[in-house]
């Protein structure tokens, strides 16, 4: 056995230097080492150590609180582990090799992806979707349970003692411990366990309200920002077959009448991105494939044969699948829709949309027993410039999980899908560029879709032709958004969560499908953008992101000679920070900074929500704008003309879309509600008296019943779009289910 020394660690360390501090590979493997004789406060100084080899040695664990702050890689292979709980303090690891260790189960395997939140690779496999799924979807399964529990059996003593709270403690977790069932019996062990941590965590949270509720794991902190988002949200793994679709679909006439303003719920997310929550608040570093793309940078790419994918509904009549009526029974839910509008367009009439399909196009290994992938961005394609025609309107492209999809709104056909393995796509957008066609020929018009995700790549899709065509790096962590100039349709914003926005020229194309990608512009911001607007009226001149701690506007104006590097790569601040009435009521349980929609509904109007506040703020941009920004912190107050009432939720990232051409808001909810408002002649005794404007109408999702298993409940909307007259109206969950609604002719 050999004594961990300054000089065994400095010979066995890579690369070659006299300092602990700038050693970044260690082998300490078959020394022969037991717990003991690994010195915590000497190893600490590994500040920068990145990959560690402790395998072959008789560790039965490792030291606790053993802080590598840059630790990425440890192989424990081959030794005598039994508690898997000291690497906690481990949070920056990234991939783990825990084979040939006798003693170690499958709990203790489920315990480890809990305890590390960046964990991403286990014994060589990728464990990701079954992290995130124990992270926040598990857990919040257990959580719930947790809860019911208290309510049945248990309150707070009045007065709280320290005797009395202790032995309440003591019969909670053991009560919750007896009484929570949940999981295959075969991980028993892990679900105790972590039975028992969240429930003290509840407790904690109701006898000191000033500490975080969020109980989505001890390991879970601000560093799940870089997580890959499909862990956002609150879901329900839903299994089956079968389903029925029945529309149900609540008028004004028929919504209960609610009170116009609630007080918002407590947020169990807070300000910092959720450690999503699910879902999904928590993110995860993004994965970092070393095996090539699925899609070959400038060549043909793979794409899957077009079909109608898997229908939720599969009777058909006409095209369109058989929707079946039937009379709606409404369960109470807590800020139910209100009853009617009250302030109502007399120009042009509100649209009546009914469910036209149902698809579980992104299914994993195309089973239609998947209803947990979550899909995140969806958008239509734009119409051609010159004369409006090409059924463009009717097409619109989706994105969740390993794949892309392309689908026919009207037939419910999908037109195209590419997958991309080891890939969680979750922000798309179109554009048009030129493609050269050589020989003399005139460059002609093209429509590309960008998509991009966790692996912090951007894929450049072709539909029309079917290709999937090239793809660069924006990079190194996931990317959340992207979104094209439609003003400059080759200049490409994307949005990372390493903070940053960039703005890319990603050019044209030739008849070969060569491109060529330049960077211009870098603009920093503090937290992860959710989404980016380009005013329709200035987008080569202001950009405004939507983040987890507010709203900020950036100048992006270029300079004259764009080819100068110190120029293109130019890093800017804020110009300005806009914020909002409802952030004076903020308060040690509540904080409203965090903007989880954003879209122009005029070339003025601007629509924006945060998650927490059961309003969408109608504001105008250049009265705003006009404002003079405190000098300190650069805010300006929005310039507010109108609040929407809509649902009261704790749930994050349900993102509202706007139809600037039919003057529509929409937004869903997480409950499957689709909140309308039809705002095209908005009254203006209705600006400013803090009253809420109503929806003119809530969407129900349609009720879907599986074979000998009853209804499923809504799942919540994690996105909605529009094509530009509000033909079709496209939702999509966090159950992997793309619904189509369309538009009823005037009688």
């Amino acid at each position: 056995m050999a004594k961990i020394t300054d000089t065994l660690l400095l010979e066995k360390g890579s690369p070659k230097t006299n300092k602990l501090e700038q050693i970044k590979t260690l082998n300490l493997s078959r020394l022969g080492l037991k717990p003991q004789d690994l010195p915590v406060r000497l190893l600490s100084r590994l500040q920068s150590l990145e990959r560690l080899d402790l395998s072959g040695n008789g560790l039965e664990e490792l030291p606790k609180n053993l802080e590598l702050p840059a630790l990425c890689y440890l192989d424990l292979s081959d030794n005598q582990l039994e508690d898997v709980t000291t690497l906690e303090s481990l949070s920056s690891l990234e991939e783990l090799k825990m084979e040939d260790n006798l003693y170690i189960t499958v709990s203790d395997n489920y315990k480890l992806m809990v305890l590390l939140p960046k964990l991403r690779i286990h014994n060589g496999k990728d464990v990701s979707t079954t992290a995130n799924h124990l992270r926040y979807v598990y857990s919040e399964n257990l959580r719930t349970r947790i809860i019911a529990v208290w309510e049945k059996s248990f309150s707070l003593p009045d007065p709280i003692t320290a005797e009395k709270l202790s032995t309440l403690k003591k019969n909670f977790v053991n009560a919750a411990r007896q009484q929570v069932k949940y999981g295959p019996s075969s991980v028993s062990d892990f679900t105790k366990w972590r039975v028992e941590i969240i429930a003290k965590e509840y407790l904690r949270s109701l006898t000191e309200p000033q500490g975080e509720p969020e109980t989505k794991g001890s390991a879970d902190t601000k560093e799940n920002c870089d997580v890959s988002t499909s862990t956002k949200r609150k879901q329900h793994v839903l299994v089956g077959a079968g389903v029925s679709l029945t529309p149900r679909k609540k008028l004004r006439s028929d919504l209960p009448v609610s009170p116009a303003e609630a007080s918002p719920r407590k947020s169990v997310l807070g300000r910092k991105p959720p450690t999503l929550t699910q879902t999904s608040g928590v993110r995860m570093s993004p994965r970092k494939i070393s095996r090539p793309p699925a899609t070959p940078t400038g060549g043909r790419g793979r794409a899957e044969a077009p079909g109608r994918g898997s229908e939720v509904e599969q009777t058909k009549e006409g095209d369109g699948a058989r929707m079946q009526r039937k009379n709606r029974t409404d369960r109470q839910r807590d800020a139910d829709p209100p009853s009617k509008m009250k302030s109502c367009s007399r120009m042009q009439q509100p649209v009546c949309l009914k469910p036209l399909h149902v698809l579980q196009c992104h299914s994993k290994q195309d089973s239609s027993e998947d209803f947990s992938t979550q899909l995140w961005a969806c958008a239509f394609q734009p119409l051609p410039d010159s004369t409006g025609a090409g059924g463009g309107s009717r097409l619109v492209a989706t994105c969740g999980g390993d794949s892309l999809c392309v689908i026919d709104c009207e037939t419910g056909m999908v037109m195209k899908k590419y997958k991309v393995p080891g890939e969680e796509f979750f922000s798309l957008s179109w554009s048009t560029v030129l493609m050269s066609r050589g020989g003399g020929a005139s460059a002609q018009h093209c429509s590309i879709v960008a998509a991009g995700g966790k692996r912090g790549l951007v894929k450049l899709i072709h539909p029309r032709n079917n290709v999937a065509y090239g793809e660069f790096r924006a990079s190194r962590k996931a990317l959340s958004v992207l979104r094209f100039n439609h003003h400059q349709g080759n200049f490409l914003f994307t949005g990372s969560y390493d903070k940053k926005i960039v703005m890319w020229d990603i050019g044209g194309v030739d008849s070969k499908y060569n491109y060529k990608v330049v960077q211009l512009l870098v603009l920093e911001i503090s937290t992860t953008p959710l989404h980016i607007c380009l005013p329709p009226a200035s987008p080569s001149s202001h950009l405004l992101t939507a983040c987890e701690d507010g709203l900020h506007c950036y100048n992006t104006v270029l300079g004259a000679n764009n080819n100068n590097k110190n120029n293109t790569t130019t890093k800017r601040a804020k110009e300005m920070e806009i914020t909002f009435p409802i952030y004076k009521k903020e308060d040690k349980d509540h904080d409203y900074h965090t903007i989880d929609g954003l879209s122009f509904l005029t070339d003025d109007i601007v629509a924006s929500k945060n998650y927490m506040h059961c309003s969408i703020y109608l504001w105008s941009w250049s009265r705003t704008k006009a404002q003079r920004p405190d000098k300190k912190d650069r805010a300006v107050c929005a310039v507010v003309l109108a609040e929407l009432q809509w649902a009261n939720t704790d749930i994050p990232y349900l993102a509202l879309n706007t139809c600037p051409g039919r003057a529509y808001i929409v937004c869903g909810d997480d409950k499957g509600r689709l909140w309308t408002y039809h705002v095209s002649n908005l009254q203006k005794n209705s600006l400013h008296t803090g009253k809420p404007v109503l929806p003119t109408e809530v969407l129900e999702w349609p009720t879907l019943v599986r074979k000998d298993r009853g209804q499923v409940e809504g799942p919540s909307i994690n996105s909605v779009a529009m094509d530009p007259e509000l033909h079709f109206l496209v939702a999509l969950s966090d159950k992997n289910m793309v619904i189509v609604w369309k538009r009823e002719k005037s009688s």
